[in-house]
């Protein structure tokens, strides 16, 4: 069974039928028990990190997250759902993190140039992966290939050895991690059309 977190701060049918196009049935549950069940995890995030923060420890998931994750289950973090995964983020002040993996959630910084043209931010749109580890979960997935992100804060993890990709916007920023059993990304794969299926295909065939 593959659980899909609703903590309140998710885009959760729309991760959920990404799962229904490539035939994998996922569970949306804000049942912190069948967390503890599930064979696979997902957690999504839409919003402020503090506000999903809050929303995960007041609904009980935090223990059950940190549990399934040392136990070695496949876990996909999306968005946000990535960015809890860390230590801290500098969101509306300085708010704790699940702290899985050691590192900083930061804001793009204002006045970004790229040949010329300001950059906006939110990072909204369409844009490359750079690949420098390969999750089983991207497998096929090819250098270059454009996925869909909307975002104003990136990850920056301590140990560099955890970013499986990158993404250039002003400069290079960590889009997607693997940490053993945990691969977690940046951009939507639920909105990326064939490539992000893939992704939540092999995600859901891993053992």
């Amino acid at each position: 069974m593959i659980a899909i977190i609703d903590y309140g701060m998710g885009n959760l049918r729309s991760v959920q039928k990404g799962f229904e196009r490539v035939g994998v049935e996922a569970v949306v549950t804000d049942d912190p028990r069948l967390i503890l069940e599930a064979d696979k995890i997902v957690l999504p995030g839409v919003g402020a990190f503090r506000d999903c923060m809050r929303n995960l420890e007041q609904a009980g998931f935090v223990e059950p997250i940190l549990k399934v994750i040392s136990d070695g289950r496949p876990f996909l973090g999306i968005c946000v759902g990535m960015q809890l995964l860390f230590s801290d983020s500098s969101e509306f002040g300085l708010y704790a993190g699940l702290n899985v993996i050691p590192g900083h959630v930061l804001r793009f910084p204002e006045g970004m140039r790229e040949g010329g043209e300001l950059l906006k931010v939110p990072h909204m749109g369409w844009n490359q992966l750079n690949i420098r580890r390969r999750p089983p979960a991207f497998e096929g997935i090819e250098e270059g290939t454009n996925v869909y992100f909307v975002h104003s804060y990136y990850v920056k993890p301590d140990d560099d050895g955890v970013v499986a990709t990158t993404t250039g916007y002003g400069s290079e920023f960590c889009s997607a991690v693997w940490k053993d059993n945990i691969v977690a990304t940046q951009f939507h794969p639920e909105k990326s059309q064939h490539a992000g299926l893939s992704i939540l295909k092999n995600f859901a065939a891993q053992n």
